[in-house]
Formats: C-alpha cells, sequence, structure tokens
C-alpha cells in the first residue's frame, strides 16, 4: 500500500503506484478540474507524475504561487507553439518564468513588429481554446540532439549537446510543438486562457554580447481575467510615474553615453538631492553620527585584504599609478575601518558612530543598466558603528526606530522586514552567529514588527535585516539594511583597549537607510509621481502675475517667501493667467500665487494647491505659515 499525506494531515491509501491527477479524483471531481499539478515531497511536478512510494502532497491549483508558476512556464511554451505556427522558419531557443511573466527567445530573419505580436497573440488565444493535451516524454541525450537537428531547431540541439552524455532528457508535446523542458506543466493548453504579449526586446545568445543577437519576446500571465486587468492597470499607471520620463519633463536630471552609467543633474534635480543630503545629513547628527569623507581611490592590497578583490573584482574600476594597483571604491567600509585605526579607542569610546556620503563606483554591465536606479556611480547614506557584542541589541532597536522615522518622512509607512542567517560557508564561532541574529531578531521584536526568515542568504561574515519598502504601486524596493559584520575590521588590524586592558577587535555594524541617493531618489520621484511634497519640491512656490501692473507686488512677494527659506519664483510673462496656471501645474508645483489688482491693494494672494485646488484668496502672511506648516510636518 501507497501512503498519501495530504497538507489537512488527512491520508490516504493506493493499492498501486499512482498519479498526483488520480489523487485528485478520488478526493473530488472538483479538485480533479482545477488541479494543475502536485507538490510531492516538496518538489513541483506534472499531474501525470507517478507516486510510487509513502508520500507527503499538496495539489496545486491556480489559487497559489505554484498554480502560476505552471500557467507562466506553460504559456511560454504556447507563445513558442503560436510563433512556429506563424513563422515556420523561426528558431526557438530558451523561455523562462520571471517576476509577473515569462521571456521567449528567438532567431528569426526579420524583426518581429507589433502587428506580428497581436497575430501571434490571437495565434495563442487561438491554440489555447484546441485544449490540446500536455504530454511529457524522455530521450537519451544523443537522440535527443539528433531529433532537434532533423527539425532545424540547432539552438535546441546546442543547448541539449551541453548536458552531460549519460543523461536522459525530457520534451514536452502540445499539438505539433514539442520542446526541451525539465517541466512541469498544466495538463492542457485550456488551462492557459489570462495572457498578453507585452513587448520584444534584444537578447544576445546564452548572455555573450559575441554571439548572435536574438529577439526576446515577453509576456504575462494570471490565473484570472481580474488579476491580468489589475496587472495591466498597474503597468500604464507604472509607466505615467517612470522616473526615466518624468526627469525630463520637469528638468531634473538626464543621463549621456558620454559617461554611461553617471547621471548629470540639473538644477532642480540637484536641488532634490541636497534636500535628502541635508536631511539624512540632520539624521546623522541628531543621533551620535560623526561624518567622515574617505578618498575614492583605494590600494589593490586594503581590498585583497577585506576580502573585496576576489569577490567584486569583475565589478571594481581599476587604475594604475608608479607600478601600483588601485581600484574606485565600490563601498565604503574599508576607509571608515582606517580612519578608525587613527589613535587608540578604548571601551568608553564605543559605541562609535561614522556616516559618509561615499560616492563609489561598480562597473555595472551595460544591459543591466537602468536610468538612476541601477547606475555605476552612486552616493550612499552610508554609516558603520564600532561597538562591542554586548551593544549589538541595543544598536539595532534604536536604528530600526530611525529608519521608521525616515522612512514615514519621505512618505513611506508599508515596510517588509527580513532577517538573513548564517551560510553553510561562513566564519566565526556558532555562539558568535547565535547571538547575532538573536541580537537582529530580537530588535525587531522589540520594535514590534513581523519580520521574515531568510534562512542561509546572510553574509559569510555575519547576518543582516534587510528593509524592503513598498512604494504606492505596492512594488518592493529593497533599500535600508543593517549587518553585523566580526571579520572586516579584524582582518585590518582595527582595535580598541577593553575594561581589561585588552586589545580586541570591534565588532562593525554596516547600515544604510536609503542606500543609494540616486536610486532613493528615483524611488521617490515614482512614489509621488513627480508631484514632490512641498518640503522637497525643487520650485516650491510659483507667483504668477495677471497683468504687468502686478509686476512689483508679485516681486515682493516672492522676496517675501525666500527670506523665510522658501523656494518661490516669480511668472511676469506677458501670457494669460490660464496659460501660466497650466504650465506650473504640469510641473507639478506645489503651490501657485496669483496675485492681480485686488491681491496688490490688500496685500493678499490667490491660492492654488497642486492637484487644481483652489484655497481662495488670504493675507500673504496666512499663506507663509501654511508653507511653513507644510515644510515643516513634510506632508
Amino acid at each position: 500500500m501507497i501512503s498519501i499525506q495530504l497538507p489537512d494531515g488527512s491520508k490516504r491509501e493506493f493499492a498501486a503506484a499512482v498519479t498526483v491527477g488520480e489523487v485528485a479524483a478520488s478526493i473530488g471531481a472538483g479538485l480533479a478540474k482545477a488541479a494543475l499539478g502536485g507538490r510531492v515531497d516538496g518538489k513541483l511536478v506534472d499531474l501525470g507524475h507517478r507516486i510510487e512510494s509513502d508520500a507527503q502532497l499538496a495539489i496545486v491549483t491556480d489559487k497559489g504561487a505554484d498554480g502560476i508558476e505552471l500557467i507562466r512556464h506553460s504559456t511560454a511554451h504556447l507563445l513558442a507553439y503560436a510563433v512556429k505556427e506563424l513563422f515556420p522558419d523561426a528558431q526557438v531557443t530558451i523561455g523562462p518564468v520571471i517576476e509577473n511573466g515569462f521571456y521567449y527567445d528567438f532567431s528569426y530573419k526579420r524583426p518581429f513588429t507589433p502587428e506580428d505580436l497581436v497575430a501571434i497573440e490571437a495565434k495563442m488565444g487561438e491554440l489555447a481554446k484546441k485544449d490540446e493535451k500536455v504530454e511529457r516524454r524522455v530521450l537519451p541525450r544523443d537522440e535527443a540532439v539528433a531529433y532537434f537537428k532533423s527539425l532545424g531547431e540547432h539552438y535546441k540541439a546546442e543547448i541539449i549537446a551541453s548536458i552531460p552524455a549519460n543523461e536522459d532528457v525530457s520534451l514536452y508535446r502540445e499539438g505539433k510543438f514539442e520542446d526541451l523542458c525539465r517541466g512541469p506543466h498544466v495538463p492542457s493548453t485550456g488551462k492557459l486562457k489570462h495572457f498578453k504579449l507585452m513587448k520584444v526586446a534584444g537578447a544576445y545568445w546564452r548572455g555573450d554580447h559575441r554571439n548572435e543577437m536574438l529577439q526576446r519576446i515577453y509576456g504575462t500571465a494570471w490565473a484570472t481575467k481580474e488579476e491580468l486587468q489589475q496587472y495591466l492597470t498597474m503597468l500604464e499607471e507604472a509607466e505615467k510615474r517612470d522616473h526615466r520620463k518624468l526627469g525630463r519633463e520637469l528638468d531634473l536630471f538626464h543621463l549621456d553615453e558620454h559617461s554611461p552609467g553617471t547621471v548629470f543633474w540639473h538644477p532642480k534635480g540637484w536641488t532634490v538631492w541636497q534636500d535628502v543630503e541635508q536631511y539624512m545629513r540632520r539624521v546623522y547628527r541628531d543621533n551620535g553620527y560623526l561624518e567622515v569623507k574617505g578618498p575614492q581611490i583605494l590600494d589593490r592590497a586594503l581590498w585583497e585584504k577585506t576580502g573585496h578583490w576576489d569577490k567584486y573584482r569583475d565589478n571594481m574600476f581599476t587604475t594604475e599609478s608608479e607600478k601600483r594597483d588601485y581600484a574606485l571604491k565600490p563601498m565604503n567600509c574599508p576607509g571608515h575601518i582606517l580612519i578608525f585605526k587613527q589613535g587608540i579607542k578604548s571601551y568608553r569610546d564605543l559605541p562609535l558612530r561614522y556616516g559618509e556620503f561615499g560616492q563609489c563606483h561598480r562597473n555595472e554591465p551595460t544591459g543591466g543598466l537602468h536610468g538612476i536606479m541601477r547606475v555605476r556611480a552612486f552616493t550612499q547614506d552610508d554609516g558603520h558603528i564600532f561597538c562591542t557584542e554586548d551593544m549589538i541589541l541595543e544598536e539595532c532597536v534604536a536604528y530600526t526606530a530611525l529608519l521608521q522615522k525616515v522612512y514615514a518622512d519621505f512618505g513611506f509607512n508599508n515596510i517588509i522586514y527580513k532577517v538573513a542567517t548564517r551560510p553553510a560557508a561562513r566564519i566565526g564561532a556558532d555562539e558568535i552567529w547565535d547571538k547575532a541574529e538573536f541580537a537582529l531578531m530580537e530588535s525587531l521584536r522589540r520594535s514590534g514588527v513581523e519580520f521574515e526568515i531568510a534562512p542561509g542568504d546572510g553574509a559569510f561574515y555575519g547576518p543582516k535585516i534587510e528593509y524592503t519598502l513598498k512604494d504606492a504601486l505596492g512594488r518592493p524596493w529593497q533599500c535600508g539594511t543593517m549587518q553585523v559584520d566580526f571579520s572586516m575590521a579584524e582582518r585590518l588590524g582595527a582595535e580598541y583597549v577593553t575594561e581589561a586592558s585588552e586589545r580586541k577587535p570591534p565588532v562593525m555594524l554596516h547600515r544604510a537607510i536609503v542606500g543609494s541617493l540616486e536610486r532613493f531618489i528615483g524611488i521617490l520621484i515614482e512614489q509621488h509621481a513627480g508631484a514632490l511634497p512641498a518640503w522637497l519640491a525643487p520650485e516650491q512656490v510659483i507667483v504668477a502675475s495677471i497683468t504687468d501692473g502686478q509686476a512689483d507686488y508679485a516681486e515682493t512677494v516672492v522676496k517675501s517667501l525666500q527670506k523665510q527659506g522658501v523656494r518661490a519664483q516669480s511668472d511676469l510673462r506677458n501670457e494669460k493667467i490660464t496659460y501660466k496656471i497650466r504650465e506650473h501645474s504640469l510641473q507639478k508645483v506645489p503651490f501657485i500665487l496669483v496675485v492681480g489688482d485686488k491681491e496688490k491693494a490688500n496685500g493678499t494672494v490667490a491660492v492654488r494647491a497642486r492637484g487644481n485646488q483652489d484655497l481662495g484668496v488670504m493675507p500673504l502672511e496666512a499663506f507663509a505659515r501654511k508653507i511653513e506648516q507644510d515644510i515643516h510636518t513634510k506632508v
């Protein structure tokens, strides 16, 4: 007898080997109809998978993440099937599942057009309606190579030829199309109903720029029509919020091929940058950090001692002078240790908190660059806390509270907390890891937040907390981190004198709140759709005159606001006031003050707030108090 244990703890017994689909049918016709696959002893499998010994089984439907993965994986094959039907000369390569969808790479004699995508998607729908069975078979490697060569699928043959000769390979067929794949897949094409092709992009074969450029078709697939529509609506909103688009429209920054992966900040954008940096500088000052500044270029020998040379060499920009090798720093931590080492430090000096707005460089591949979100030159709000083991918990509790306050000020209140624990390959005694992991987890418990565990995802030198914020569209952005490091300070010979007059290396806490300022500003732009809150807006107030007769009064209003620190400008152009209002509204200026003869005579301003809100006429002093309050409270 074979005993199958289900997720609810119940068991079903069968006299002989049984498929996942047969188990689903034994439970009920409804489940059998909804089933897409199964998870047997933790492994995702097809409905046709045979269970030949006692096992734990969960039936997979479209209600969970496993079901969505099966749907997307199978829809990628449906895409390839449709392309082969419409373009028989096209060769198929690979087609994996990605976040929110899938893609498939093709080799074809001409570029696919938007009209081709429409036709391919229609053919996918037609093939899905046929509800053709998806079947698996296994072939010896060499036989599979010969089979795909006979079909003219040379890319598939090359992939299979790279598999060890003694291994079998699995193929999946649906209708006239058969593809190399480990699986699993949905039982039939009729399970694939809610999908959309998104775009075509270029991709090198096997990711090597020396190889042929293929065409990558991206798509998305969901369990229900409603989920698909929600996702497409979110993409539309995300496109409106794209920081690259808004950066151009609002004249904040630009990117230039003369310096790939670096940002050219325009006056308005640099104003936002300065606001973020100065805010974080006040955070340093008010929370016991001493601001430092290290050099950009450090000797290769230092990076070898810290271990960065072996780990990050390919991502480091290097140079040479007088037969010595140097690297532009990819991170700030070694420089802070060198500062710590200057002079004798006592336990009475700890915790010692250093902060730096340190510019770093990483040689990211061109294909990985993305606006100001992923660049080669960036500045971090980097901080390192040198402390004793007994101080870790207290420092982490204080840090989480500080991070929550900072994120809230920038408009983020939804934070995901994750503790990454010890990896298999690590240094340090288990008791030290126990203490560090406990301190991180306990600090989050004392902060009153729920957190996830990421087993084995810590660094080789210590565990860490990852702080991920969610934006207005629900998208996650991992920004903050707190890492416990027992290794680097010791490697570079940093020590402090203990209460017992002994020398001991300090524990080093690596921490960042916003992370890369470039990336964080990009997140802010998308979070607020370019309509930054008044305290961050590069132009906070525009004073617009109705006619030339109010020009002097408008300038008086501007100077009065500027004296109290408000970024105010006048618009005295000989244009209709409606034109001026529209233009500055498109620039997302928080407040537009309109002044005519009545306002000039009475010392008032007509206030229009962003979002086409008419706040009415008020004395200049009243508006000054309002904007001062808005800036102070960061509304």
